[in-house]
């Protein structure tokens, strides 16, 4: 018992932290998008992160497994559109649409009238959030929704090698393949951080609290609960997006969304965890 509150509270922590760098990142990658462009900062976010795995746990006999191949493209893709989502809606915006794709792995796990409740709760709040609103940046729209597909394949294969020997050595392999893919489109536009150290210190913590603590954080937390309780838990995510949007972007929110928030943290509150939900204690 004693264990198995001690991992409920390391996946509790966890996820918590992922939700706050997840977009805490991102918000200072907006405000670095006047001066590198959106490629360049994504190749940034990624190219430190892949940087730091290396050189922290040196995974390089694991580049070429299939997994790691599959997850490192996928992060590749989903850091880069998820940056032309942000570029041109708002943070709360596109993390609303985020987790729609959430839903959806949450729903193929649903058991209960109370987890099927939270999950009601958790769709009305993400959906009064993102009001469907294209008319505005369609473009935007489109890219968000793009990133909410990848960030359904990102916990696939999250899960996938969560919890298996060396998991985040996994995670940092992936990382450089996802270097090497985002490479031929980012490293242009990366250009000028080169010859201004105050960017490319800003593009290296974007990486940081982008791809490295929160992608950690995320393993700690997967490794701990199924697929379909951890992506219900991620309901976090857009209330999570909507306050840093306000702190750091300045984009305050409505009436509309601090309902969506409320909606959301409610759900959360709601949910139970699955009591066959294993705690995996096995190391990182």
């Amino acid at each position: 018992m004693r264990e198995q509150t001690r991992d409920r509270l390391t996946a509790t922590g966890s996820i918590a932290v992922s939700s706050v760098f997840h977009y805490l990142g991102p918000a200072f990658a907006v405000l670095l998008f006047a001066h590198v462009d959106v490629f360049g900062v994504a190749w940034l976010r990624i190219a430190t992160a892949a940087l730091v795995f290396a050189m922290w746990r040196r995974p390089w006999r694991l580049l070429l497994h299939p997994d790691q191949l599959a997850l490192g493209a996928v992060l590749a893709a989903m850091n880069t559109v998820f940056y032309l989502a942000i570029a041109r809606l708002p943070l709360a915006t596109v993390g609303s649409i985020e987790f729609l794709g959430v839903i959806v792995l949450a729903a193929a796990g649903v058991r209960g009238p109370r987890n099927a409740l939270a999950l009601g709760l958790a769709a009305a709040g993400v959906f009064t959030l993102t009001g469907i609103r294209f008319a505005g940046e369609p473009l935007g729209f489109a890219f968000a929704f793009a990133n909410c597909a990848l960030f359904m394949l990102y916990i696939t294969l999250g899960h996938r090698i969560a919890g298996t020997s060396g998991s985040v050595d996994q995670l940092g392999a992936a990382m450089l393949v996802a270097a090497v893919v985002a490479t031929p489109l980012g490293l242009a536009g990366a250009a000028p951080a080169f010859g201004h150290p105050g960017l490319l210190l800003a593009g290296v913590g974007v990486g940081v609290c982008s791809s490295v603590i929160p992608y950690v954080a995320d393993q700690l937390a997967m490794a701990r609960l199924r697929r379909a309780t951890f992506a219900l838990t991620l309901s976090l995510l857009p209330a999570c997006a909507t306050v840093i949007g306000l702190l750091v972007l300045a984009q305050r929110p409505t009436v509309r969304d601090l309902l969506g928030v409320a909606l959301v943290v409610v759900a959360v509150a709601t949910h139970t965890p699955f009591k066959e939900e294993p705690a995996c204690s096995t190391p990182v």
